[in-house]
């Protein structure tokens, strides 16, 4: 819906054609709940494109990854829901045969983008410099390792949950091994909302994006099937499985551990010289 009337806000809201994104947005992309005055429209896009659009302030609403927010703090402020929290799992190294994460030091690694958060994790368990990296979009990863045309992949999205299916290896889940590092989850992407707009819109924005996140949830079967349009490769099962993954609890609220380990991600990334200081973070309620 792109036509408005004098009482609409029009609000255009940029997110990933990935299953965990297309649930959380249904009940916005179906017209299932009442957001007057506001008009959500949707545009589609990969993650490191929407960090890349986010620099310039292009949409209202967007998904980001948290690795980006320092770059473009001055134009959005985080919303306190629809975060993608990796809890025990996210974004992996994996190769064409088994690897220890001692052999990745040199090697050259197929990354989802520069901005991605799945990138900073990797820059701070190997270490900045220690390793190459190639820009490949994040579906071809896989086909990139198993070709040789790289070492090794980072892989994020469905592919975290089909790689043994394509016959790789995991090397490290990075979120596993941040865990260990800091006793927290680790925060990938969350949704930003655009400053310009005000505290009271912003406001008034975040809690429909919330309403929209507990309908899908509630709604789950419907909500699934509509993720399942944009399940990349996966059935019925593994798209109820990885929507669970990156659409819980975490999503309707960071919760204060949530909010903890966003500030620390992004403090040992600033010490390690990988982001500019993000000062104090606050989340729109």
């Amino acid at each position: 819906m792109t036509t408005t009337h004098a009482d609409t806000i029009p609000v255009h809201v940029g997110h990933s054609p990935d299953p965990d994104d297309a649930f959380m947005f249904y009940a916005l992309a179906k017209e299932l709940i009442d957001t007057r005055p506001y008009v959500f429209t949707h545009e589609m896009a990969d993650i490191e494109t929407l960090n890349q659009r986010a620099l310039k302030g292009e949409l209202e609403v967007s998904a980001i990854s948290i690795h980006s927010y320092p770059y473009v703090m001055d134009k959005y402020a985080l919303l306190s829901c629809g975060c993608s929290m990796g809890d025990g799992y996210g974004p992996m190294i994996v190769t064409k045969s088994s690897a220890t994460l001692a052999s990745m030091k040199g090697k050259t690694i197929a990354v989802p983008g520069e901005r991605t958060t799945a990138f900073l994790a990797l820059n701070l368990c190997l270490g900045k410099g220690n390793f190459k990296h190639k820009v490949v979009m994040f579906d071809e990863i896989p086909e990139a390792v198993l070709s040789g045309d790289v070492d090794a992949g980072l892989i994020i999205h469905e592919g975290q949950i089909t790689y043994e299916r394509d016959g790789l290896h995991l090397v490290v889940d990075l979120a596993k091994w941040w865990g260990e590092q800091t006793g927290l989850p680790l925060p990938l992407g969350g949704n930003v909302v655009r400053r310009d707009l005000g505290p009271k819109r912003m406001s008034e924005i975040s809690k429909h994006l919330k309403h929209a996140i507990e309908f899908a949830l509630k709604d789950r079967e419907k909500a699934v099937a509509y993720a399942l349009e944009f399940g990349r490769g996966l059935d019925t099962d593994l798209t109820d499985k990885f929507v669970g993954m990156y659409v819980n609890d975490w999503t309707v609220d960071y919760g204060e551990r949530g909010r903890k380990a966003v500030r620390e991600l992004l403090k040992r990334g600033h010490a390690a010289g990988l982001v500019p200081d993000a000062g104090e973070i606050e989340f729109v309620e």
